[in-house]
């Protein structure tokens, strides 16, 4: 076997051919989710969907419980978003892209340390906490959850959140077994930066409409 080749998806020799197709389905759905987020489209939240069903299965089976957890938030937060970004605020428009309030701000800091310590204790409940990975799978996670919930409110702070998990999940992935899903991350950096020019782009152009 080519050496590169096997340093890089060498372990899926040991996966089942099903869950190794299913992985990539599911990366491919998350693209098309993180492309019509950047986009500003509602077919966020169904390809999102899609992409998290799969990855909380996979992940379940391979009792990676921190990212199950992100992943099934991710399904619930999407029933919410496609609520709130069809919402109509009048007879005419849906619910905007924003910037983040006060009290949003303090809600996210109520959901990021919430999160450390629901992780935290699944971790220990489940016999889990027993390298490094769990830490930064932890805070990964606790990043994650504020992300969603501000994409689901159409807040453009969402992105920063985004960049800065998806940076830490490339090679925390890639130490993890899961290639596919480290690449999958690495694409999801640039568009989580383009995402954020495009929507602050957006701000602006309202801006100066008023």
């Amino acid at each position: 076997m080519n050496p590169i080749f096997e340093f890089f998806f060498g372990q899926y020799l040991e996966y089942e051919t099903i869950d190794v197709v299913l992985e990539i389905v599911a990366v491919f759905f998350g693209f098309l989710s993180v492309w019509f987020s950047k986009q500003n489209k509602v077919l966020v939240f169904p390809t999102g969907m899609i992409s998290t069903i799969i990855f909380v299965y996979l992940l379940l089976k391979w009792q990676l419980l921190g990212d199950m957890l992100i992943n099934a938030y991710y399904f619930i937060m999407s029933v919410y978003g496609w609520y709130v970004w069809t919402k109509k605020v009048d007879e005419e428009h849906v619910t905007p892209i924003s910037r983040t309030t006060l009290s949003e701000k303090k809600i996210s800091a109520v959901i990021f340390f919430t999160t450390l310590i629901f992780v935290y204790l699944v971790y220990i409940t489940f016999n889990k906490w027993t390298s490094w990975v769990a830490y930064i799978d932890t805070i990964t996670t606790a990043i994650f959850f504020v992300g969603m919930w501000l994409m689901a409110r159409r807040k453009i702070e969402n992105w920063i959140f985004w960049i800065i998990g998806d940076i830490i999940s490339v090679p925390l992935y890639f130490y993890k077994g899961f290639t596919f899903t480290s690449l999958q991350y690495l694409g999801f950096t640039f568009i989580a930066i383009f995402g954020y020019l495009a929507w602050k782009k957006n701000i602006n152009r309202k801006l100066q409409t008023v």
